[in-house]
């Protein structure tokens, strides 16, 4: 199954692979994701929208065990706050629904910030862009894709 991530990869000579899996309706967390793929919690990301006081809509990519920094995500970002946008916002701004936020080809281009604790990893996993899909991917392919800033935003991996 080609998604909209993949062709992006594609398009840009990224190696990756995809990992398909069966999808939970009650239990679509990272973790649980992870497990689905055989994977570590924390090498499995999970992307986030949030929406900065200054400078808008942005994405986050964490490990799947950890819980997003809002304030080192504002510091990063430019911004003095930064909050979750509300769930019914997210597929109007990124055009993907829970469980399938993609960092890669999104509606419109968003800053992202990755991280980075994913520099640990050979690859790290992030959505294809619909549920039941992973990409698998070096994490340096992935700040090259999506033009990613790699900070620290996560806590409690």
């Amino acid at each position: 199954m080609k998604t909209n991530a993949a062709r992006i990869l594609d398009g840009l000579k990224i190696a990756y692979e995809l990992h398909e899996y069966a999808v939970d309706e009650h239990d679509l967390s990272a973790g649980h994701v992870a497990d689905k793929v055989n994977m570590p919690h924390n090498q499995v990301f999970k992307t986030l929208v949030a929406k900065g006081d200054k400078n808008g809509v942005l994405m986050a990519c964490i490990p799947g065990d950890a819980e997003l920094d809002l304030k080192a995500l504002a510091a990063a970002s430019g911004n003095k706050k930064v909050e979750m946008v509300a769930l019914k916002e997210v597929q109007p701004f990124t055009g993907y629904v829970r469980g399938g936020v993609s960092p890669l080809g999104p509606k419109k281009r968003y800053p992202v910030f990755l991280d980075e604790s994913a520099a640990k990893w050979p690859v790290i996993a992030v959505s294809a862009g619909i549920r039941g899909c992973q990409i698998t991917l070096a994490p340096d392919d992935l700040v090259k894709a999506v033009n990613a800033r790699l900070c620290l935003i996560a806590r409690g991996e």
